[in-house]
């Protein structure tokens, strides 16, 4: 598990985005030399840049991307935080316009904003399937990095697939996550991750974090997959809610326990949903939680870890102390929702 910081910036941020219902693959590589590449950056910039849009709330500054016209962004559910009061400023530059929340769900760290009576002055994206994405496609994060609003840098994708936690107090373990070497900086959480047809493939959302430097790893950030931002994005603007995330859930609410020495020494259960998995296991409010298929569990985010690497219906065999006793059983994972 790599543990990376988020991208959302305290006094600055950045954008991301996609049209509702609009999902083509990836185009094909651009051909004839470095002037047709330059010339197919500038046209995907020139296309796609209109659609990302800065955020504002009391906590700082990030970014989001034009979903559909009925005013519809989708952004980081960190970017949004527990905000009521959201500003959103146009690429065009217009005077802040209010949003109102719609929906968010922590989990995979995306929210939902609406921008009320302004379907004239927006630009949904096109989002692509990031099913289809490939290592070593050139792509492009589009956002508000530091403030500088309109900000472009580029890559390629490096990975796909990977699981990563958002660390430092964050409460998202992303999955099949896209990493990629464009810059992510503080500010791009919420902005967009584009190929070189135009389409959103991902919301730019960390930047992996160098514990002995103390600071960002340079050329390694991760973006929320395209597939799963319009899954989400689409249940929240339908419901305000995600009823089918297709992540595996335990069925508790949950807290990181210490030792004698201070040190994180497993994860204690505070609550069991009635009828999920753990309740049906037999697990208890006041257990702890030690490991999960072998896999030890010191803290509720390595908890989330194991769990994010499962599906809804698979079984684990989740090892409790109760009251100075051990004991394993086996649970059947549920679904997560919000």
């Amino acid at each position: 598990m790599l543990i990376a910081v988020v991208a959302g910036a305290p006094a600055c941020s950045s954008g991301g985005g996609g049209a509702a219902g609009t999902t083509t693959a990836p185009g094909t590589p651009v051909a004839g030399g470095p002037v047709a590449l330059q010339q197919q950056y500038e046209r995907v910039v020139s296309a796609v840049l209109p659609s990302v849009v800065q955020i504002s709330t009391a906590q700082g500054l990030g970014s989001g991307v034009v979903y559909d016209r009925r005013g519809d962004i989708v952004t980081n559910a960190h970017v949004v935080g527990s905000a009521t009061n959201v500003q959103v400023r146009l690429a065009s530059g217009s005077k802040a316009l209010p949003a109102a929340v719609v929906g968010v769900f922590a989990p995979d760290d995306l929210a939902v904003i609406r921008v009320q009576n302004a379907a004239a002055s927006l630009r949904p994206a096109v989002f692509g399937k990031s099913s289809a994405v490939r290592v070593g496609e050139i792509v492009l994060a589009m956002g508000n990095p530091l403030g500088l609003t309109g900000t472009v840098t580029d890559g390629i994708v490096s990975a796909t697939g990977r699981t990563v936690s958002e660390g430092a107090g964050g409460s998202a373990v992303l999955i099949s996550a896209i990493q990629t070497s464009a810059a992510i900086n503080p500010g791009n959480s919420g902005g967009a991750l584009v190929n070189l047809s135009g389409q959103v493939i991902g919301i730019p959302t960390l930047a992996a974090s160098d514990p002995q430097m103390g600071g960002a790893a340079v050329g390694i950030g991760f973006a929320i997959p395209s597939d799963t931002v319009t899954s989400i994005a689409g249940q929240l603007i339908a419901t305000g809610k995600v009823a089918s995330s297709g992540r595996a859930a335990l069925g508790v609410t949950a807290e990181t326990v210490a030792n004698a020495s201070g040190q994180p020494a497993g994860v204690g259960v505070v609550n069991v949903t009635a009828g999920g998995g753990a309740a049906k296991a037999g697990i208890q409010a006041g257990d702890v939680i030690l490991s999960v298929d072998g896999q030890q569990t010191d803290s509720v985010t390595a908890l989330q870890s194991v769990i994010a690497a499962h599906k809804p219906g698979d079984q684990v065999k989740v090892r409790l102390s109760r009251n100075g006793s051990q004991s394993t059983v086996t649970v059947t994972l549920g679904t997560l929702t919000s």
